[in-house]
């Protein structure tokens, strides 16, 4: 199975640079994955297709500012962090540039009040880097971070709040949970009252979810790991779903990728911990049954996770089918439902 069997053309002018004023008005292509059939909807009319029983499973991490700008200690030098994940209370593996300026015992400062020490080049060429401070990480955090919002978004977004979900709730990730940009409050109490349970989980998102497949074969490629935990309250609504005959519904490919994670014999065992779990076709799905997805880069892990759940054929006609009707593609960009 090659990388360029999941590619295609996008023209440029359909990456969405801003989102909509209203989250809930982007547009939904539904895709039924048995017979290849699409619908062109919006995302409103979702609740259409959930049915009282099933289980709306989303991820509810927050994006912290995780882009920090400073200078090497002893030359003044400019150095940009990127935040990746944490390893230890003060020990963050971080992406950096320029890279060659921090070999492991290099220091670096970040508005006076921040300091970190490399301590190792760690695979992939990332920095393992100790910080040191005083009161809380997470407030210098807010006072020097910035958004890191995904390479593809060149304009400069205005309001933070609008690339996170709005049942964010948990600090950790470098990029949002995108499938979920489209729900409001409104919207959820609406789903909630028509029978359709609610579960929520946590996958802080590395930024290894924008990194290109390097490899020909896709095989060969290796995952990132990312942090997750499933507690037994939403272990326990997935498996009351499974077991009635309901479905689960998962919200983004990080939903899928963590239920998938702590599956074993058809249910969800509530734990936590890493997952690199790769998912390409020929992936044996436990408990996915339906997936609401953002449309996703050429030739990314994520096209592969979608072309395993609905089939590469599907997929590709899907997303020729949303090329042609000039729908906004990634982050800011409008959805999909796969059922």
């Amino acid at each position: 199975m090659k990388t360029d069997d999941f590619d295609y053309e996008l023209p440029e002018e359909l990456i969405a640079q801003r989102p909509l004023e209203n989250r809930a008005d982007s547009r939904l292509l539904t895709l039924d994955k048995t017979s290849g059939a699409v619908e062109h909807r919006h995302f409103y009319d979702i609740i259409d297709y959930l049915h009282a029983g099933d289980c709306l499973v989303l991820n509810d991490t927050r994006v912290i500012p995780a882009r920090l700008y400073g200078t090497k200690a002893d030359t003044g030098g400019e150095i940009e962090f990127l935040l990746l994940h944490r390893h230890s209370k003060d020990v963050w593996e971080v992406a950096l540039r320029p890279g060659r300026r921090a070999k492991a015992g290099a220091v670096f400062e970040f508005g006076g009040i921040l300091r970190a020490t490399v301590l190792q080049i760690v695979e992939g060429g990332n920095r393992m880097v100790q910080f040191e401070y005083s009161g809380l990480f997470e407030n210098i955090l807010d006072s020097l971070g910035e958004t890191p919002l995904p390479p593809y978004i060149k304009e400069k977004l205005e309001d933070s709040e609008r690339y996170q979900t709005v049942y964010s709730a948990h600090d950790g990730s470098a990029a949002a949970p995108t499938a979920g940009l489209h729900f409001t409050k409104t919207l959820l109490d609406e789903i909630e009252k028509k029978g359709v349970s609610l579960a929520y989980l946590t996958l802080h998102v590395g930024l290894g979810t924008f990194r290109p497949v390097k490899v020909d074969d896709v095989e060969n490629h290796k995952m990132h790991s990312e942090y997750f935990i499933i507690d037994e309250e939403c272990a326990n609504k997935i498996n009351a779903a499974k077991h009635s005959g309901g479905r689960v519904v998962c919200v983004g490919t990080t939903s899928c990728r963590t239920v998938e994670s702590a599956a074993a014999g058809g249910e969800v065992r509530p734990m936590s911990g890493e997952t690199d779990i790769f998912i390409y076709p020929g992936f044996n799905f436990q408990i996915t049954d339906a997936l609401i997805t953002n449309f996703h880069l050429p030739k990314s892990t994520l096209m592969m996770l979608v072309s395993a759940f609905a089939g590469r054929d599907n997929i590709m006609r899907a997303y020729n089918a949303a090329v042609r009707e000039k729908y906004r593609f990634f982050s800011f960009g409008d959805c999909c439902l796969i059922i």
